[in-house]
């Protein structure tokens, strides 16, 4: 096992983090957090176009470039540090996982590449109102999918499913006879309702659906979706975790910075042992929270069957870092840290909201317990 990037993947960052500070600062984050869509589509297809980022992980058959895991979470590690507000987390990672492992090779054939090219949207619904990220749990899953002569259909309703209100295609997960499945909706069926929920963090957008006879596509063998999904949300709890580590890097550095340019009673904040210590335990923190993504990254694109427990530990361990250096940013900048003006409570927030997506870090302990068997 090698945990440094090879050239290739170091160009990638490069790229990446150069677009990003052009495309994603600070003011461009404040003017889409207000925006009904929470992303710009122009910027969205310059990603798509200039870098092929929507592309990066979906295999070549699929109009993808087939780079593996490790490369996607190079630049999720990035879209955190920049806090970066597109549709990517949703149909990047989610959606175009969700239908790579439910193994359909028809459905693969027919939304994959325009998820790769940036024409597609896409979003994974899982959620309802409850906000349950165990399928197997009793009443996670109410919506009810059911045959009809040409397809299906679905009754129900999805609550925070992200970015759904602007995407264009649907993956919804659903009970039918058969047990759990997916289902693939257009998002200008009939029967279909969503809006945008008000979320605490609005850099990344929520919505709630509301099905109601909607027309659909079954993806995979109908009720066998519970393992690729299971697949699926590991994998999004390891690109979240590349996700946070950027954030909490980020909020380490402005910190350090600030701590160096403070002066009270005549000397740097950053030479009292208060604020040195604060930074010093961050370091430590964050330098965790990096090999624990890097390790889950790696056990994604290895196919490793250690991957259930590493993204558990990962998303654990990584949520409670980069909220504790969110949080700590705003110790060490005082006052004006707490104020609007100022952009650790963008990253506090997203911290936040990070922390509890895909289950907050009990779930996951308790989910890391059960698959080492104690």
């Amino acid at each position: 096992m090698n945990f440094a990037f090879s050239e290739e993947q170091e160009e990638l960052r490069g790229a990446v983090r150069r677009f990003l500070a052009d495309k994603s600062p600070e003011a461009e984050v404040r003017r889409l957090m207000a925006t009904e869509e929470g992303y710009d589509p122009a910027v969205w297809r310059q990603m798509a176009d200039q870098l092929g980022l929507q592309g990066l992980a979906v295999p070549e058959r699929h109009g993808g470039a087939g780079f593996g895991f490790v490369e996607l979470a190079v630049v999720l590690e990035e879209m955190g540090a920049a806090l970066l507000c597109a549709p990517f987390l949703s149909s990047v990672v989610l959606a175009a996982n969700a239908l790579v492992t439910s193994g359909d090779e028809a459905a693969m054939d027919r939304w994959l590449p325009g998820i790769a090219s940036g024409e597609t949207v896409a979003a994974l619904a899982v959620t309802e109102d409850g906000g349950r990220w165990d399928l197997d749990a009793a009443g996670a899953v109410t919506t009810t999918a059911r045959r009809t002569g040409d397809g299906w259909v679905l009754d129900g309703h999805k609550s925070f499913v992200l970015d759904g209100h602007v995407a264009g295609l649907l993956l919804v997960v659903a009970r039918s006879d058969d047990g759990l499945g997916l289902f693939a909706v257009d998002g200008d069926a009939p029967g279909l309702a969503r809006r945008a929920l008000p979320t605490m963090d609005q850099t990344r957008k929520q919505a709630r659906l509301e099905l109601a006879g909607v027309p659909a596509a079954a993806v995979g063998e109908p009720g066998g979706a519970g393992p690729g999904l299971a697949r699926t949300l590991d994998l999004a709890a390891v690109a979240l975790a590349a996700e946070q580590v950027g954030g909490a890097q980020r909020c380490l550095d402005r910190a350090v910075a600030y701590a160096k340019e403070r002066i009270q009673f005549g000397r740097p904040i950053g030479s009292f042992q208060a604020i040195k210590h604060k930074c010093a335990d961050l370091l430590l923190e964050v330098e965790s929270a990096r090999s624990a993504a890097y390790y889950g990254a790696w056990a994604a694109a290895d196919g490793s069957d250690e991957l259930p427990v590493v993204a558990s530990l990962a998303k654990a361990y990584c949520s409670e870092a980069y909220f504790h250096a969110a949080a700590e940013n705003i110790q060490i900048h005082g006052g004006i840290g707490f104020t609007w003006e100022h952009d650790a409570h963008l990253y506090f927030k997203r911290a936040k909201s990070s922390e509890l997506l895909f289950g907050d870090p009990a779930y996951h302990r308790e989910l890391l317990a059960q698959r080492i068997g104690l």
